[in-house]
């Protein structure tokens, strides 16, 4: 493999080569920025990873989930992310609906404008991290078969799986397709994967890893989905309400003032 893509870059015209020399050093000034500007967390839990590749499922918390995601996960590792992010005709249209559409509306002309101008920031950051493009159409095969070669060569897979369905005053519900690459994962290797639970709170600049949770290659799938959903989505929340009282960021791009709390008035009560 290593040798095609050296083969496959030395015959690259010269513009190209620059290009990619220019896009790869901006990259690196932007990636520095971005860690400087953001939160700096404490890891707990970190034992609990296994010494062996797995999947690290987290709460999505905004961009919070993949920031933390790139810096703060520990080994080799890559992070799953939206395909769109890495098409250009597609950025605009998913950074607004993603992002901005719950904005009011006397605002929206704004976002929709900004949308198109992170256009390239997104592609500069998406196609040069340590990411593997997520498809929900026929594309999703690509994203399974990129997922196992990853795993293959040592690296763990970062997922944040949340959806717009509410869940808990943690967590929103869980797509369940991402367990699907246990199974093909399986049905190459032989291994069963272990699911390890991530809790992020940026309030408390801490993340949070639970112990881990082993697919079961021999379970019906859709049986595997649920039952490492739900195990998953109840660890998170039992990591969240087990820390002190905080402000929880959700997965959808909400006012502030509609964050949850992690504990209401009658749980630090009780």
């Amino acid at each position: 493999m290593k040798q095609s893509v050296s083969k496959q870059t030395q015959s690259l015209p010269d513009w190209e080569l620059l290009d990619q020399k220019k896009s790869s050093w901006l990259y690196k000034v932007v990636r520095w920025f971005v860690w400087l500007f953001s939160p700096k967390y404490k890891i707990v839990g970190a034992e609990n990873l296994p010494d062996e590749p797995c999947v690290i499922v987290g709460n999505h918390s905004h961009m919070y989930g993949p920031i933390a995601g790139e810096f703060y996960v520990p080994g080799k590792h890559y992070i799953w992310c939206a395909g769109q992010m890495m098409e250009k005709r597609e950025v605009a249209a998913y950074a607004y609906q993603d992002f901005w559409s719950g904005k009011p509306k006397a605002l929206r002309w704004f976002y929709k404008l900004l949308s198109h101008l992170v256009t390239p920031l997104a592609l500069l950051i998406f196609r040069n991290a340590h990411t593997i493009a997520v498809y929900h159409d026929t594309r999703l095969i690509t994203t399974f078969r990129d997922s196992i070669e990853r795993l293959k060569e040592g690296n763990s897979i970062v997922i944040f799986p949340e959806c717009y369905e509410e869940h808990n005053n943690i967590v929103h519900a869980f797509q369940e397709k991402f367990v699907d690459l246990a199974r093909f994962y399986n049905k190459k290797t032989g291994i069963a994967l272990c699911f390890v639970p991530l809790y992020l709170a940026p309030e408390l600049k801490t993340l949070l890893y639970g112990e881990p949770i082993t697919f079961r290659p021999d379970a019906p799938i859709g049986q595997e989905r649920d039952r490492l959903c739900h195990a998953l989505m109840d660890a998170i929340t039992e990591i969240a309400l087990a820390q002190p009282p905080h402000t929880v960021v959700p997965y959808p791009n909400v006012s502030k003032k509609h964050y949850p709390k992690s504990k209401t008035s009658e749980d630090t009560s009780a």
